[in-house]
């Protein structure tokens, strides 16, 4: 525990693979020392907004706008609300007088960042994938720290800077890890195509039960997305395999703890999570996410030989049925993959992230640890 309280902003999100790392910063801060504050800063999208109210944290909204794929006019468009969250910033600094910004790496982290360096706030940045983003590349040059969540990080970050700490976890997500199930009957498979499904993932899924349908012993837990629901539950239905469909799952701990190999796409959260469980994957990366990062998140794993993969255009329902049997059949494959898994992750990355902030925090500002 800290011997005095502290004020940290954590700035950007969006999506759940900033979020959610940056909810398990904010859990550790507070189980270090229930006197800290924390503030998230943000464009306050609905995700943002449901996600914190659940976990009890403030949320300040700010104007922001991304610049990545504008042309020109676009980009000058977009320096409009950028400015005003510079200024708004400045009045969330003035009143909550932050001991440290921590920016989570979207650009609705920008506004906060640099109007914190202008102040003079210490500054941290969380990486969570393998290529960091476009907005962590340029606010590297204003941070003291940048925390990322794989050895083999690159893309023009300052290496002084830059500490190894592995994607943060949410508490709740750990836990269910030691109290994780180990491969039984029935061999329960998770399809998870992150919080809005994945079609592509979501149709071979239809196609492999035709095929699936003729072995014994499994159960599906299926995330399909809001679009998919419906089509997906009624080709279980009519496969005659016992599943759990829904559009998305609220309480991903207890859906952990009854998997015994995922199917799914490659974004940061995900990779961390289940190495986090070890639990082995089976890998679909998104194919159009910035810089192909999906990609090279999962080739981490599967060169580690915690997980396999496939490029969606090579995916087909007979491909993905096999992959399946074969890997519910090789039980001894399964075990290595989840000691690979095991090895690779980070459970600690949270209390690694927050006990660094704290000694820069006691550097900058001489606020004892």
């Amino acid at each position: 525990m800290t011997s005095e309280a502290l004020h940290i902003v954590i700035a950007g999100g969006g999506t759940g693979g900033h979020l959610f790392p940056a909810v398990s910063i904010a859990q550790q801060f507070m189980a270090e020392n229930p006197s800290n504050r924390v503030l998230f800063v943000s464009t306050g999208k609905p995700l943002e907004v449901s996600v914190l109210e659940k976990y009890g944290f403030d949320l300040e909204r700010i104007s922001a706008a991304g610049l990545k794929g504008r042309g020109i006019f676009g980009k000058a468009k977009a320096l409009f609300p950028l400015a005003r969250g510079v200024v708004e910033s400045g009045r969330i600094i003035e009143s909550f007088h932050p001991d440290l910004v921590i920016g989570m790496g979207s650009y609705s982290a920008a506004p906060m960042v640099f109007k914190a360096w202008l102040k003079n706030v210490p500054v941290v940045l969380c990486e969570q994938n393998i290529l960091p983003g476009i907005a962590n590349r340029y606010l590297s040059k204003l941070a003291d720290r940048i925390y990322v969540s794989f050895e083999d990080t690159g893309g023009r970050l300052p290496e002084e800077k830059v500490r190894c700490t592995g994607n943060p976890v949410r508490r709740e997500i750990l836990e269910a890890g030691r109290q994780r199930k180990t491969s039984g009957a029935p061999f329960t498979v998770l399809i998870l195509g992150g919080s809005q499904g994945a079609h592509r993932v979501n149709m071979a899924v239809a196609e492999a039960l035709e095929i699936l349908k003729e072995t014994e012993g499994f159960f599906f837990i299926h995330q399909t997305g809001e679009a998919d629901r419906e089509i997906v539950r009624a080709a279980y239905e009519a496969s005659g395999l016992a599943a759990e469909v829904k559009a998305f799952f609220s309480d991903m701990a207890s859906v952990y703890q009854r998997t015994d190999l995922a199917v799914c796409r490659a974004g940061a959260t995900t990779v961390a999570e289940l190495s986090a469980l070890a639990i082995p994957a089976f890998f679909i990366p998104y194919p159009f996410a910035a810089d192909d990062h999906q990609r090279l998140n999962a080739k981490s794993l599967c060169d580690a030989g915690a997980a396999e993969m496939v490029l969606e255009r090579e995916l087909t329902g007979e491909l993905l049925a096999e992959k399946i049997i074969r890997l519910a059949e090789n039980r001894e494959l399964l075990r290595r993959m989840a000691r690979s898994a095991e090895s690779f992750g980070r459970p600690d990355a949270a209390e690694r992230i927050v006990e660094d902030c704290r000694r820069l925090i006691a550097e900058k500002t001489g606020i004892r640890e």
